[in-house]
Order: C-alpha cells, then structure tokens, then sequence
C-alpha cells in the first residue's frame, strides 16, 4: 500500500506525524510533502523537520511540481492532508494546482481516490463552508480534527491517536483501535 501525505501550515502538526507514526508501524509506503508553512508551523509548534522526513518512504517539497505523485499514473491507495489549512482546501476546491499539495490533491480526486482533509480553523465563515461543501460535491472526506470524548482519552496523545486512526481508517485501511463498542 501507498498513502500521499500532506502537512500544511495550519495549526496541529501532531496530526500530520501521529498520521505518518501508525502509517509507518502498519508498514505502509508513505510520499511525504510539507508546505513553506508547514515548515514555519512546525517549528512553532516544537516538531522538527527531521522527524517527519525519517518517518516519510519518500519526501517532497511542496516546489516540486513534477514529481511522480503529481500524476494520475502514481497509483496509490489515498492522500491525507493533516493539517489542513483553509489556503489548501481552497486551492483544492476551487483548481488552483499550483504546488504539489494541490496538484496531488487534485490528481486524486480525478482519479476518484480517497482524499482526507483534516481542515483545521475556526471559526468558519460563509467562504469556508462554502469551500468544504465544494470539496464533499467533489468526493473529498472534510474532516475537521474533533475530539471524540466518548474514547475517555487520558491524554492529548490519545485524542491526536484517534483522530489520526479515524482519518487513516477513511482510506479503507483496516485499524481496529476506534471501533465504536456502544455505551456498554
């Protein structure tokens, strides 16, 4: 299996490299891209650099427009974007290809592969619910990074694992670790 993966420079970048962690111990190829501002955010946010490039089968610059994944030929199972900023859901939404974010983004939803957008801002106004809509008419899964609480989380750790298991899970990759179990 290959899974795209995308860090833009939204605020929860833990989301990006818990994603990379579990693709990485189930064992999955993963094609890393982070954005300019992915880059200024996670430093901000005290991630470095080096940890998402030693968890990544192959890394890219967002500059690198004609790399392989950049064509509808790449075959592979799903992109996430985590987390995604309102620019990139935007430029995703509206045909803007001009990096190779929204360029693989949009490769794989022309070829009618699983996207997930973990959409990180709030509050939304009119243009970003006007956004999302557009990109669920175009088959992407818009999937804010809400806790769950039902999981009793323990931890901010737990809450960052269950989001990122759930985003994961929406590629049709099997991971049984969120499975609802009713309120028994």
């Amino acid at each position: 299996m290959k899974v795209v993966v995308a860090l833009t420079g939204a605020s929860g970048q833990v989301y990006g490299l818990k994603v990379l962690k579990i693709l990485k111990e189930l064992g999955i190829e993963t094609h890393v891209i982070l954005s300019k501002a992915a880059e200024l955010t996670m430093k901000v946010e005290g991630i470095e650099e080096s940890e998402v490039k030693k968890l990544a089968f192959r890394f890219y610059s967002d500059e690198e427009i004609d790399a392989p994944i950049s064509s509808g030929s790449f075959r592979h199972n799903g992109m996430i974007i985590s987390p995604c900023s309102i620019k990139t859901a935007s430029s995703i939404a509206y045909g803007i290809t001009d990096n190779l974010i929204s360029r693989a983004a949009d490769v794989t939803l022309k070829e009618r592969r699983p996207l997930v957008l973990l959409v990180r801002e709030t509050p939304l106004h009119s243009g970003h619910l006007k956004t999302l809509l557009t990109l669920s008419e175009l088959g992407a899964i818009v999937m804010p990074p809400v806790p769950a609480f039902y999981i009793k989380p323990k931890s901010i750790d737990d809450i960052i694992t269950y989001t990122s298991l759930r985003a994961i899970s929406m590629l049709g990759i099997d991971v049984k670790h969120f499975e609802w179990s009713g309120m028994r």
